[in-house]
């Protein structure tokens, strides 16, 4: 398998994730209060939303480079 179609098939696997889930949130560590040796951290959540389009994009994008990949000339 050559490069092409190791990307082709990572976009098009991308892109139906975020169809499917449409984001993704992850937990960031932030330190609220520092006094002395007393440090006070805060966890926040946070999730990133994927547009639509962008997850479309991906599928078409890894489509054509699977179809147009094998192509030579």
């Amino acid at each position: 398998m050559n490069a092409t179609k190791l990307i082709a098939l990572v976009l098009i696997a991308g892109g139906a994730l975020a169809l499917i889930y449409g984001g993704f949130s992850y937990t960031q560590d932030s330190t609220a209060v520092k006094l002395g040796p007393l440090e006070l951290t805060v966890k926040e959540k946070k999730t990133v939303n994927v547009p639509l389009w962008a997850g479309i994009g991906a599928i078409a994008v890894g489509g054509l480079l699977l179809v147009m990949g094998g192509r030579k000339g």
